[in-house]
């Protein structure tokens, strides 16, 4: 029998804003991590990857057009960093804003000589805590810059892509390589999906062998999850569609192409979101209506017990009110009093007639299927 899951909720740590601050102000929490820059250049036969210490060197490391580069930037901990950015790339300090402050739906936005996008990376973590990371994308021509705050992620299968060469990822461009990521990304939705689906099967089975508290708990938990993936998925749904019909001269035709796939796969992903809430739904009336009936039977069991005893009671109540039929001092014959009180063999008379009346309350509780 499957063993209840020990999920525990992590609070979501945002750097946000004070009120009234000024537009395109730069978020860099002291908790953030130092800046780790990777530079990976590419083509149809070559593949090099370099570690850059200054975002100001990554300009004179790209002027080859023969080349495709992707910028990835982890860790936020460098003000100098996103100064140089807006800078030598003439990057709006509204787009800064958004990279820095990590609890950005969604989006896609156009800029003439560059795009700015936001995707949020799910993954489970160890403990099978659900991690939510921001990862950012600036395109231009033949450079895509990405962005995140932490050092994981779940990209990894990419860059081995890139590595061995095959298929269309060296030859693509920048385009086609951001595709790749937010594809990837998408794809680790129906990863953490199909681990719920896996759990809340396993949460019906211990439901019907035998039901507990920590079944409605993990249920709960597993919706909540839901909840945060769906309002994930909508907007990255609605991203994924304005990439595939944007005018811009950055997403090539046959990057478009492959769009359309994520954008099923995005479909796909809402349809499994909404069947696995009703399933947790379902689970969760199914385990109250349960225990509901449990507590039903045993009501019901008790009231049989009852029953049986309140006519018992009633009869040893009555012979319990002792009064005497005659005075014990003068020896007076009293009208009206219990005759019986005297009379031999009495307490026994009196247990039969008591169990007589049980017997038949049990035959009579049996018959009616009292007792099945």
């Amino acid at each position: 029998m499957a063993k209840p899951s020990h999920h525990k909720r992590k609070k979501a740590r945002y750097v946000l804003p004070s009120p009234g601050t000024s537009p395109g102000t730069v978020y860099v929490d002291e908790n953030s991590l130092e800046p780790r820059i990777s530079l990976y250049t590419y083509n149809a036969d070559t593949y090099i990857i370099r570690k850059i210490e200054r975002l100001i060197d990554v300009k004179r490391l790209t002027k080859d057009n023969n080349f495709t580069y992707w910028v990835e930037i982890k860790g936020f901990k460098s003000v100098e960093l996103f100064e140089t950015l807006m800078k030598e790339y003439n990057i709006n300090k509204l787009i800064v804003e958004d990279i820095t402050t990590t609890y950005q739906r969604p989006k896609y936005e156009e800029y003439g000589e560059y795009d700015f996008a936001i995707s949020r990376m799910l993954f489970l973590d160890a403990e099978n805590n659900l991690e939510n990371e921001q990862l950012s994308f600036i395109l231009t021509k033949n450079i895509l810059f990405t962005f995140q705050d932490k050092y994981e992620d779940c990209l990894q299968p990419v860059r081995k892509r890139l590595e061995i060469g095959k298929g269309n990822i060296r030859i693509g461009g920048s385009s086609y390589l951001m595709y790749a990521l937010m594809d990837m990304i998408i794809d680790q939705y129906f990863t953490v999906l199909g681990t719920w689906s896996e759990e809340l099967d396993n949460i019906e089975d211990r439901l019907l062998a035998k039901p507990d508290k920590s079944i409605m708990y993990d249920t709960q938990l597993i919706k909540r999850n839901l909840i945060t993936l769906r309002r994930i998925a909508w907007p990255e749904r609605d991203k994924v569609n304005d990439i595939l019909r944007t005018d811009s001269k950055l997403i090539g035709e046959q990057t478009k192409v492959y769009i359309r796939d994520a954008y099923d796969h995005c479909i796909q992903i809402i349809d499994m979101i909404e069947s696995l809430k009703e399933i947790s739904a379902s689970n969760i009336d199914m385990y109250l209506s349960i225990i509901s009936n449990r507590m039903n039977e045993i009501m019901k069991v008790l009231t049989i017990i009852s029953s049986i005893f309140i006519p018992l009671t009633f009869v040893a109540g009555i012979y319990g009110m002792n009064f005497s039929r005659e005075d014990p001092t003068t020896g007076k014959i009293l009208p009206q009093n219990m005759p019986e009180l005297y009379q031999e063999h009495g307490y026994l008379y009196t247990m039969i007639g008591m169990g007589i009346i049980a017997v038949f309350q049990v035959i009579y509780f049996w018959r009616k299927g009292w007792f099945k």
